[in-house]
């Protein structure tokens, strides 16, 4: 513990600065921290003991706010010890002013440091509007050849990529060879699946020219498209003539 300092001025009263404690509010809760113990239910007898230890120690028997602290404990630690009537249900705790006061004091030494760690944060940044010096600029006038110019231009133009063009070449679907295909199989099976029908490796223009048709004669009511199920093979189905009206 770091041992205080009396200072006495002329029209004044006795003033103690201490490094490490602020006040009695500060030094009791100092003695919570160092035993442990729960703030909300304060062993009375022993911090009062503990805070009358110090305050002797430190030479504080002439400091009223110490002294008036004091006091408070020993007359909390005096109501504890008086006997409670069986059946009073409107005893209160004489410690909870107290407590209510430590916890209130807490509360404003956290959100003391963390101002204090915010302020030191702060002091190693640089403050808001803060600009750096601009760069060093060349003496004036400049002067550029013009053979440095083109050379410098054509760095520039060769970093620019060539577009890539794309030719579209037009494919002509053949929906008429497919429609002869799916009659085919119609004619010989009453149903087959779409792999039958175009294949594994057809390409696109095939896949498009049997896929119109099959809408063509679905139209038309020549065939029933199904899909049982998400995913699922689609199959191709000769629809049953239908009897005139």
């Amino acid at each position: 513990m770091t041992h205080p300092s009396p200072v006495l001025q002329e029209g004044a009263g006795f003033i103690v600065e201490l490094e490490q404690f602020s006040g009695p509010l500060d030094l009791l809760l100092h003695l919570i921290r160092e035993d442990e113990v729960d703030i909300t239910d304060l062993p009375i007898a022993t911090i009062a003991d503990q805070f009358l230890a110090v305050i002797d120690e430190l030479g504080l028997n002439q400091a009223a706010d110490y002294l008036e602290m004091a006091a408070r404990l020993l007359r909390i630690k005096a109501q504890m010890l008086l006997p409670r009537r069986l059946g009073d249900d409107e005893w209160e705790d004489p410690r909870s002013e107290l407590v209510r006061r430590l916890l209130e004091y807490q509360q404003i030494r956290e959100l003391v440091d963390w101002l204090a760690q915010a302020a030191e944060r702060r002091a190693e940044q640089f403050a808001r509007g803060f600009a750096p010096p601009p760069a060093a600029a060349p003496d004036a006038p400049l002067a550029i050849e013009l053979n440095e110019l083109l050379a410098a231009a054509e760095r520039v133009i060769a970093l620019i990529p060539e577009p890539v063009l794309h030719r579209v070449v037009p494919r002509p679907l053949d929906v008429e060879g497919a429609t002869e295909r799916i009659q085919t199989l119609l004619a010989a099976r009453p149903e087959f699946r779409w792999v039958d029908l175009v294949g594994v490796g057809a390409g696109i223009v095939e896949i498009l020219s049997t896929f119109i048709a099959l809408l063509e004669l679905a139209r038309r009511g020549a065939l029933r498209v199904e899909q049982p199920e998400p995913f699922a093979p689609i199959v191709i189905r000769r629809e049953s003539p239908r009897e005139a009206v």
